[in-house]
Formats: structure tokens, sequence, C-alpha cells
């Protein structure tokens, strides 16, 4: 159960959690696609096939694991290798991936989501913490956190101890006066329970949980998470 007297701080999960990433995702391939149809053919019809698109972002990650947690240097290099390929100019990575970033932070957020950080920020300092490349100034909701850390930045993705114990102190607090929220059962609630933290699962989709450590609560929406509070 959840223990609400020791919450001192909430960090929260940004992806599928506050909104659906994939819808995003789809979104942003499209505007790229588009995009390198207009300014670099070639390098549009190398991705346009899967198999082929696959290969060069695995030749990116095998090749760089220093990337590993850098979603946007990934993406980037796969870009400018497959122009290189494609025998067209690798400078325009750059520009291709900006079109590509900008459509993948024009998030649709659920609907208890803004109403939920709302209730949430009056009460406690919210800590984004993503593994994902989401920029929350971009999206506008940064107004809502104290503080951003995501695996891109820091060097290291949940469910690593590093990152959440980076985000308790990012507000100043002890990691067992965190509550994690978010919706993957391993890198959001295992690392979080792995740290000491109280956590809530966001279960959308009415997935079943498989693990022996479970989380002090589960919810279905966000709206579910604020009720547990006293108003």
């Amino acid at each position: 159960m959840l223990d609400l007297t020791t919450i001192k701080a909430i960090t929260l999960d940004l992806d599928d959690t506050l909104w659906p990433i994939w819808p995003a995702i789809e979104r942003a391939e499209k505007a790229l696609d588009d995009w390198l149809s207009r300014h670099a053919p070639m390098t549009a019809a190398l991705f346009s096939n899967p198999a082929a698109r696959h290969e060069i972002r695995e030749h990116v990650t095998r090749s760089r694991p220093e990337l590993k947690y850098n979603l946007s240097a990934i993406r980037r290099e796969a870009i400018r290798l497959a122009l290189y390929r494609s025998r067209e100019d690798p400078l325009l990575a750059e520009p291709a991936f900006d079109v590509f970033f900008d459509e993948r932070n024009k998030v649709t957020l659920f609907e208890d989501a803004v109403l939920a950080l709302e209730f949430l920020s009056d009460r406690y300092p919210l800590v984004a913490v993503s593994n994902g490349n989401a920029d929350i100034k971009r999206i506008g909701i940064d107004g809502y956190f104290k503080a951003s850390i995501s695996a891109q930045q820091f060097g290291v993705g949940k469910p690593d101890p590093r990152i959440f114990h980076a985000a308790a102190g990012a507000v100043e607090v002890l990691p067992g006066e965190v509550l994690h929220v978010g919706d993957d059962a391993t890198l959001d609630v295992l690392g979080a329970l792995n740290c000491g933290m109280q956590t809530v699962w966001v279960n959308r989709s009415d997935q079943l949980w498989a693990h022996p450590a479970v989380p002090h609560e589960t919810v279905a929406t966000l709206t579910e998470l604020c009720d547990l509070f006293p108003r």
C-alpha cells in the first residue's frame, strides 16, 4: 500500500504515461520520409525498405555503443549513414533530423494528463524521467516540472538506479521520499522499487502483472492516480 506521509516528490515517466508515443513517432517518420523525398530522393528510396532501414539503425547502434541511450543521436547518425550510402549530401542529416524531431514532439496528451499535472504539481515537486528524447519545453508542459532527466542527457537510462537517484537529487530528496509513476513494468516500476522508491503503475491497457515484486498501487488513468491523494 502507498504511504503518502513519506512522499516529498514525484517522478514521472513521459512516453505512454502522459501521451501515446507511437502516433507521434509514426507522424514524425512520415514527415521525415516526405522531406527526404523532396531533398534526398535516393535516401528516401533506401528508407522505404523496412529491412534496409532496420539494418542501418542496427549498424549505428553496434558501431556507436556510446550512443546507446541517445535516441536523437542514433536517429541522426542513421539518417547520415543512409545519405552516405545513397551518395547524397550527409550534411542533410541535421535538417532532416530537425524535421523528425519537431514532429516527434507534437504529441497528443492523454485527456487526463494536463489536469493531473496541475493537481500533482500543486502538491509536490515533479521530475520528468524518460529513456526517450521528448522535449517537455517544446511540448509545452515544462512549467509543471522542477527538473527533467532524460537517458540521452544523463548517459544512463531506466531501470539503472543512477537515473532514479539523479531524479531524487534534482529536487533534494531521498529516493525513499519519492513516488515514481510510469507505464513500463520493468523500466519504471521494478527500476524504482529497486531504488527504494514507492511506485504507481499506470496500466491503461489492462495488462497482467508478471513479476514477484509489485507496485504499491496500480491505476488505469492519471485521474485514478490523483484520487489516491487527499483533496
